[in-house]
């Protein structure tokens, strides 16, 4: 595989994880990071944004101080109030000029009354909250600052008041001015918009940094679970490949734990067949001394003996199979096994003239041992072919859910549904009348239990019996 080609298919592995469910580690360091990330984003844009609101009202705030302090500078005290010469300034002086002055004393009933207010302002109302003189009250002197609307235009303003005591004046008077701040918020809206999309889009970049990262950094797992993957396709038998150092240690734990249970079917193999040995030898040497003496007891001595060692031969088989099941690594091409059951079935049955047409996937391979599949094929095509008249017919294929299927039929008398369960069974046979300890079936029947498997038994389209089996399939 080229390296665009490994590249694609660890990111596409980062991807899928990232979508499931479960507890994934590539799904935790994302979503972890991501949320950091994002997190990190929205407190620097909160900040950003208020922070440049903050300074436009400062410098807001700066004009209007200066110009409280010129209007408490240019102020003199008369009879009748205050007198206030025109300020050298074109927005007070232009009505709607954007800035805007009133000069006001406290009111007897708390309020606040206006002695004075620029030409700007021409016969609008400053915005003079209820509280104001309440805040002017705990500010002692200083400028009190706040927003509202108002103006002859009702824009956006930002006020500021200061009372000051003026000399030869019983009463202080309140200095009251505003600026337009339209163009501060039009600013500050625009400055928000441009920081939130650069934030965004820095966001996704630091999102796909971290998927990347995570893609390199996590590789060699990767390359650990697809090793192992192919250990238990039975494409390798141990895992291969140089891994980092906080790996490889695990690397190493799984190889000498595929050696172990390598060991261990070796180790129940060979308990098996010195089983088989010690079990064999005695019954063959019954056999032969049953052999050379005539009557009824060496009649029953043989007959038992046959049966017996059927049986021994049986759980033999069966204690073989579920220590291969147990092992990994063993793929066998189901089109070959076939193969051979077909050439030779057809040739001990050719004085019956049985043809066997099979069809088999090229690539199909059973999830285990060579031997274990001729056995349980060959048991049912070989009954098949005993049963049957002329015609035995063998197809398999993938379900596509790790197993596949094979299907034997034949065109002979068949069974009744009802005794489908029944020759299953351990030494139940097909057709009485025939000789043999009828374990064939129950064989089969075991053989595929062991490797999670199941048989079933139906009627065929020829009018015979039709055996299904399903069975583990090796992934390409």
């Amino acid at each position: 595989m080229s390296v665009a080609g490994s590249y694609r298919r660890h990111l596409k592995d980062t991807l899928s994880a990232v979508g499931r469910p479960g507890r994934s580690l590539t799904r935790r360091l994302i979503w972890l990071a991501a949320g950091w990330i994002a997190l990190a984003l929205l407190l620097t844009g909160s900040v950003l944004t208020t922070q440049f609101r903050e300074s436009g009202y400062r410098r807001l705030n700066a004009v209007i101080g200066d110009t409280v302090d010129e209007l408490v500078v240019a102020t003199r005290p008369t009879a009748d109030g205050v007198e206030t010469p025109v300020i050298q300034d074109s927005r007070t002086n232009r009505i709607a000029g954007g800035k805007y002055w009133v000069l006001a004393e406290r009111a007897p009933g708390g309020g606040l009354r206006v002695l004075a207010r620029s030409i700007s302002l021409w016969d609008a109302e400053m915005p003079l909250p209820g509280e104001l003189p309440r805040l002017l009250t705990e500010a002692g002197g200083q400028t009190v600052t706040y927003n509202a609307m108002g103006g002859p235009t009702d824009q956006p303003l930002r006020v500021g008041a200061a009372e000051k005591q003026l000399p030869g004046r019983a009463t202080p008077v309140v200095f009251v001015a505003a600026v337009d701040r339209a163009e501060i918020e039009a600013d500050a809206r625009a400055f928000s918009r441009t920081t939130w999309i650069a934030l965004a889009l820095l966001g996704a970049g630091l999102v796909t940094a971290v998927l990347l990262q995570v893609q390199v950094g996590l590789r060699p797992l990767f390359h650990l679970r697809n090793a192992i993957a192919d250990v238990r396709k039975g494409k390798a038998s141990r895992v291969e490949g140089a891994y980092p150092v906080e790996i490889q240690p695990l690397a190493e734990q799984v190889n000498r734990l595929l050696a172990h249970n390598q060991e261990v079917v070796e180790r129940q193999r060979t308990h098996v067949g010195n089983l088989a040995h010690a079990l064999k030898t005695p019954l063959s040497v019954m056999l032969a001394e049953a052999g050379t003496e005539p009557g009824q007891l060496p009649d029953v001595v043989r007959r038992q003996s046959v049966i017996m060692q059927a049986q021994v031969d049986h759980h033999l088989r069966r204690a073989r199979a579920a220590a291969r099941a147990q092992g990994l690594g063993e793929r066998t091409p189901v089109d070959e096994v076939v193969d051979e059951l077909a050439v030779m079935l057809e040739r001990v049955f050719e004085p019956k003239g049985v043809e066997i047409d099979w069809r088999a996937p090229e690539g199909l391979c059973f999830l285990g041992e060579r031997q274990d599949l001729q056995e349980i094929l060959g048991n049912l095509i070989e009954n098949a072919c005993k049963y049957g008249k002329r015609r035995v017919r063998v197809s398999a294929g993938p379900t596509g859910l790790g197993m596949m299927v094979v299907v034997v039929e034949d065109d002979g008398p068949g069974l009744p549904p009802e005794r489908y369960e029944a020759v299953l069974k351990r030494g139940a046979r097909l057709d009485e009348a025939q000789p043999g300890a009828g374990l064939g079936l129950s064989i089969v029947d075991d053989l595929t239990k062991a490797y999670g498997g199941r048989l079933t038994l139906g009627a065929s389209d020829f009018g015979g019996l039709k055996a299904t089996l399903e069975l583990p399939a090796a992934e390409a």
